[in-house]
């Protein structure tokens, strides 16, 4: 029998709900927190790349310990503490700016701070959706959110860069921080039953955090996807450091053209959500994780070539290819790894895979920054642009090249079919 729709799954659209609102509002303070250092504070290539180390260090700071405590603790109160967390120190920036005591450290701060409350959102979101959903649904749920991401890609970035364009910067921010809040109210109505285990099943933070480690280590195919993804990322944090000093200062786009330019090619990330069903269905869902880098990675060459006038749409090209590319890629891999894990390691797994692959990204970002310095942003997004090529390798190497399907996800964990007292 057909199960029904998740858009009548009360609390899977609750989660969809607060996705959205979140979704939205971070995009335009991921155009904004960088546009605030370079166009207010005069930031230099390092000094933004910084930014991005700071956005994203938290992963190497506390993803592992973060793993085991948010398998040990209730998934839905993690949510709502972070949404909180991080609305309240994105409206310091504007208010910082209208006292005129605005200045980078604080920024770093701000960008750390919403990094650590970041990775307690992201892995237990993660570990959240299959007991929300079912295993057997978690393409469709993911791809659903996918969806939601991409579209606040699409018309994020565009309305962010006409409200900072209006407003400024600093006050674009608010926006983000005011989303927070709507996700966290939608959260909160969930109620979902969650298993949390007794306190007697505790077996120590170093011994839970290896054992999310020997489980991703010695995953024949996990392994090989946090290499690829790890490297991929690498080559992002690069591109996040300089990007934005590429468009401005070396094309000479207004921040309204930046947006506009994000959005154009933020729509391959909705082509993707929209074809991942059928791609993985004609294909395969194993050749669709590792065809998906392999067909679009080279498409990142025509970023570095792109310039003034027309030779801005090498880069719309190349981003939105790309975009594509890594969604078909993100929503297989992610279903994947919540279909083979059990209940009980969730976190711990999703925080592992999140240490190894988001870890690289303030590497990436320092790199981008220094390279950017020393040789110029377009000589650093060749660099950035054979990363991205060569992030397909692994892949190629694991069991995933000679199979057509993933295995089939593990029959644990169904989802919740009865309402119940919420759980605070």
């Amino acid at each position: 029998m057909k199960s029904a729709s998740l858009f009548r799954h009360r609390n899977f659209m609750l989660l969809f709900g607060a996705d959205t609102i979140s979704q939205i509002g971070t995009q335009v303070s991921l155009l904004a927190l960088p546009l605030v250092a370079v166009l207010a504070l005069k930031a230099s290539a390092f000094e933004t790349g910084l930014l991005v180390a700071a956005e994203t260090a938290a992963f190497l700071l506390v993803g592992l310990p973060a793993g085991v405590w948010v398998d040990r603790m209730r998934r839905r109160r993690i949510l709502i503490t972070a949404d909180l967390v991080r609305g309240a120190l994105l409206a310091s920036v504007p208010i910082a700016w209208w006292l005129g005591g605005l200045t980078l450290p604080q920024l770093y701060g701000v960008a750390l701070g919403t990094g650590l409350a970041t990775v307690f959102f992201d892995i237990a979101y993660q570990s959240y959706l299959p007991s929300l959903v079912g295993r057997d649904r978690l393409v469709d749920g993911n791809a659903k959110l996918e969806i939601v991401r991409t579209a606040a890609q699409v018309a994020g970035p565009g309305a962010g860069g006409g409200l900072i364009q209006l407003l400024t910067a600093p006050v674009a921010v608010l926006v983000d921080a005011i989303s927070f809040l709507g996700s966290a109210l939608f959260l909160w109505r969930i109620d979902a039953t969650e298993r949390v285990p007794d306190r007697t099943e505790r077996r120590g933070l170093l011994k839970e955090i290896g054992e999310g480690l020997r489980f991703v280590a010695t995953h024949r195919i996990l392994r090989m996807i946090a290499a690829c993804t790890a490297t991929a990322n690498f080559s992002n944090g690069m591109l996040l450091a300089i990007e934005m000093i590429f468009l401005t200062r070396t094309i000479g786009l207004s921040p309204g053209a930046v947006g506009l330019l994000f959005s154009m090619a933020a729509v391959g990330g909705l082509v993707g959500a929209a074809a991942v069903g059928p791609v993985s269905n004609r294909i395969g869902s194993a050749r669709t994780i590792w065809l998906s880098v392999l067909v679009t990675g080279p498409f990142m060459l025509l970023v570095p070539l792109s310039g003034p006038g027309w030779g801005m749409s090498l880069f719309a090209i190349g981003m939105f290819v790309n975009s594509v590319g890594v969604v078909l890629y993100n929503v297989s891999q992610v279903s994947f790894r919540q279909g083979v894990t059990p209940e009980h390691m969730l976190g711990r797994m999703n925080a592992t895979m999140r240490f190894l692959v988001w870890g690289t990204l303030p590497l990436g970002g320092l790199a981008g920054g220094a390279l950017g310095e020393a040789f110029g942003p377009r000589a650093t997004l060749w660099i950035v642009a054979a990363l991205a090529v060569l992030a397909v390798v692994p892949l190629l190497l694991s069991p995933l090249r000679t199979m057509r399907d993933l295995p089939p996800a593990t029959p644990e964990a169904p989802a919740d079919t009865e309402r119940a007292q919420s759980n605070t």
